[in-house]
């Protein structure tokens, strides 16, 4: 296969998976899906993973899909029928995937920005869904980019395929925060020690809460709800928590 286009190393609880491919712009080629899909399915299947990072070499976070491999596929062929994985493995993700990018993100790119739980970004880091601008539409990465922005952005950015810088981005719902690229790196550990300190069971409870979907019955949801909570205060977690708040210590999944 040649020289790997994705790293990941865990240590202190945190799996961080790199994006190293910048003679490409990080673009989604078929190695780099393949390779990426590999180090999130390894990130998830070790306990010693609490939380994943995902960060880049380069100066571009990812400039979306590999042009030169789509020129001339038929339909069947093209490498976008696989970044569907990649998305729904970062926004269904028990574990908190917090995404890292101290520079641009394109078309793809930004699904992978949607995807993440937290995106923090260097405030020189621009974005944008070029799709319209060579003939296709932005269908798959719309399934995680619509959920995040403010509805009219949302035309916009699709409609127009403009750049639009960091702080703009974070004011319309894609990103978390837009921050000095000199202060970029500590702002991504302040996020990764925070989310360290939730419980593991108690994190991936929240995550699928905030995927679920409501019943149309407020009466069902607060029945649903109440059940839910109280497994949860009865469980291991729950009760460690419990007696480390009385005990005045940290709870032991934060040690």
């Amino acid at each position: 296969m040649g020289t790997e286009l994705v790293h990941r190393e865990t240590a202190a609880g945190v799996a961080r998976i790199t994006l190293d491919s910048p003679a490409n712009r990080n673009a989604l080629s078929a190695q780099l899906r393949r390779e990426l899909i590999a180090h999130l399915d390894a990130a998830l299947a070790d306990d010693a993973a609490r939380v994943i990072v995902l960060t880049h070499t380069g100066p571009v976070f990812c400039a979306g899909m590999d042009l030169k491999e789509s020129r001339g596929a038929g339909a069947g062929d093209q490498g976008v029928l696989e970044v569907p994985r990649i998305l729904e493995t970062i926004w269904t993700s028990p574990k908190p995937v917090v995404a890292r990018l101290a520079g641009p993100a394109r078309a793809g790119g930004v699904g992978i920005v949607a995807a993440a739980d937290i995106a923090i970004a260097a405030d020189t880091a621009t974005f944008a869904v070029s799709e319209v601008r060579i003939g296709v539409v932005p269908a798959v990465i719309s399934v995680t980019v619509l959920p995040r922005l403010l509805r009219r952005a949302a035309h916009e950015l699709f409609l127009t395929g403009e750049v639009v810088d960091a702080h703009r981005a974070r004011e319309i719902g894609l990103l978390t925060r837009a921050v000095p690229a000199d202060g970029l790196d500590a702002e991504v550990d302040r996020y990764v020690e925070v989310l360290r300190l939730g419980a593991p069971g108690a994190l991936a409870g929240v995550k699928a809460l905030l995927r679920r979907e409501r019943p149309s019955s407020m009466s069902a949801d607060f029945a649903e709800m109440n059940a839910l909570s109280a497994d949860f205060f009865a469980g291991a977690e729950g009760q460690e928590g419990i007696r480390a708040f009385a005990e005045k210590r940290p709870p032991a999944w934060a040690g």
